[in-house]
């Protein structure tokens, strides 16, 4: 346990002591961050750019809080200007809850800037980091981040089922100064942190999903053994060679350049056709499983996950192979190879 913790200390690039992976999925982390820190009446500002930003929205109100909405559209960054307007609002406010890697969209938000602007207005900063974590840069202690969750099925290619989480001493301090009990006994901190303190110093809270744990230490190992930067830089160069052949074939990508998540491409479907069938035929055919869109993106995009071990050369060139093949007809650029080629062009000039 101890072991997990440094590990998972390093890939969040953070010194905080209540760092360890929370025994249950990522939607779990995110309510338990929210949970620990929003009491009855608590006004929250949460950024909602996706499904998972509508989420936070829902438990924050579960729990009794005010949740105000900040609302930029699906497949764009969280907008700083609009965080800022939103606090001044609401000079109360307690907390200030986003998505750093909209996993429904492919956008990622500039999470340091975000957390700027909450701390100076006095507010603790709870952010979703499910699809960052290992894939592009995280900075929990430089950002001043005080509550992140992430999961471990996303870029540290483990199996799903533990939420890593990390809460800074300003965030501890909240939990400990709580007026009323967390709604919760099974994510209450005040209670987990006893469980996982350090050594001999441990509180029996429930039976830890062991081999999950044991999973875990493995992929963080794996992390640590490529480099974390290196990590970044492998999802960066495979996502751009991808998005080249994605383009090549007449697929326009929904996020603007400078906005995308390497390791989450979401692409704009061609107009016409059957998404369901389409994506059934790349699974039956290739073994190629490709996510459709979520909310208010159902059945207009798909998401093409690039992550962890599976963010790979060849993994890119199987992808745009199939779909050269399934769009022909229907994507201006598929059917001829340009895809691949174009791919291949990247990977020579990278």
């Amino acid at each position: 346990m101890d072991q997990v913790k440094g590990q998972l200390q390093y890939a969040m690039r953070t010194s905080n002591a209540l760092t360890f992976p929370l025994s249950a999925p990522g939607s779990a982390g995110m309510e338990a961050c929210l949970v620990n820190l929003v009491e009855p009446g608590d006004t929250v500002v949460v950024c909602r750019n996706g499904v998972f930003g509508g989420r936070m929205h829902a438990i924050v109100e579960r729990a009794g809080g005010k949740a105000v909405a900040v609302d930029d559209p699906w497949g764009e960054p969280v907008d700083p200007n609009k965080l800022e307007e939103a606090l001044r609002a609401n000079p109360d406010a307690r907390v200030v809850a986003f998505v750093h890697a909209e996993t429904s969209t492919g956008a990622l938000s500039d999470a340091q800037e975000l957390a700027r602007i909450a701390h100076a207005h006095d507010c603790l900063v709870v952010v979703d980091a499910v699809t960052s974590l290992g894939g592009v840069p995280l900075e929990v202690d430089a950002w001043e981040l005080d509550a992140v969750y992430s999961g471990s099925q996303k870029c540290l290619s483990c199996a799903p089922g533990l939420s890593p989480l990390s809460f800074s001493e300003r965030a501890v301090e909240r939990v400990r100064a709580r007026k009323v009990p967390v709604q919760s006994w099974f994510l209450d901190l005040s209670l987990v942190m006893g469980y996982w303190g350090s050594g001999a110093k441990r509180a029996y809270h429930h039976t830890a999903p062991v081999n999950a744990i044991y999973g875990l230490h493995e992929a963080l190992r794996m992390l640590a053994e490529e480099g974390l930067e290196a990590a970044w830089a492998r999802h960066r160069r495979h996502h751009e060679a991808l998005a080249a052949g994605l383009e090549a074939m007449g697929l326009a990508l929904r996020v603007a350049a400078a906005h995308r998540l390497p390791q989450l491409n979401v692409v704009s479907l061609p107009a016409g056709l059957d998404d369901g069938a389409t994506r059934r035929r790349l699974l039956d055919e290739y073994g190629l499983e490709v996510g459709g869109g979520l909310g208010d993106l159902a059945g207009q995009v798909w998401r093409i996950g690039l992550m962890g071990a599976a963010c790979t050369k060849t993994n890119v060139m199987l992808c745009l192979a199939a779909l050269d093949e399934v769009l022909a007809g229907a994507a201006e650029g598929a059917g001829a190879g340009r895809g691949v080629a174009a791919a291949a062009a990247a990977y020579a000039n990278a």
